[in-house]
């Protein structure tokens, strides 16, 4: 077997570190899943300011059924396309949990703009508030997928 110089073996090393910042690149969250989430935030909105407590209950739990059956394919960070999945190691398991966490926490951002817009006298509250949370979806939600490309190009996984 012939021995590699120190030139070969450097080459080699930068092949493999640019074919696994090619699969890091892949860690993301479809941008479809932050505009339907948006859109849907609104929909939700709109109809719970039409004071329509049964309707309002139905499309809530539709809403809730439908994010429960396509979250957990898409929030993990590892199918940003249908060309390549990331392994779950270089994803790592905490994108989804970020991902859950901040959506728990922007119903307590909608619900706290909602009182306030309701005690504003606000004549639609809740599509107020839900427009609020649509935009931060749109513009930050993207920012959870970067955050763990960062984390796994720093050290070497997403976890």
């Amino acid at each position: 077997m012939d021995e590699l110089t120190p030139e070969q073996a450097r080459a080699a090393l930068d092949v493999v570190e640019r074919s696994r910042r090619r699969v890091i690149d892949e860690i993301d969250v479809p941008r479809w899943y932050w505009a339907g989430l948006a859109s849907g935030w609104i929909v939700l909105g709109v109809i719970a300011d039409v004071h329509h407590p049964l309707v309002t209950t139905l499309a809530t739990l539709a809403f809730g059924a439908a994010h429960s059956s396509i979250a957990p394919r898409v929030v993990n960070g590892r199918h940003r396309s249908s060309q390549m999945s990331v392994r779950g190691d270089i994803a790592g398991p905490r994108l989804a949990a970020w991902v859950l966490g901040s959506l728990v926490a922007l119903v307590g951002v909608t619900i706290a703009a909602a009182l306030i817009l309701n005690a504003d006298d606000a004549h639609h509250p809740v599509t107020g508030a839900a427009v609020l949370a649509a935009v931060i979806l749109v513009l930050g939600g993207p920012l959870l997928p970067a955050a763990a490309r960062r984390r796994a190009v720093r050290t070497g996984a997403a976890s």
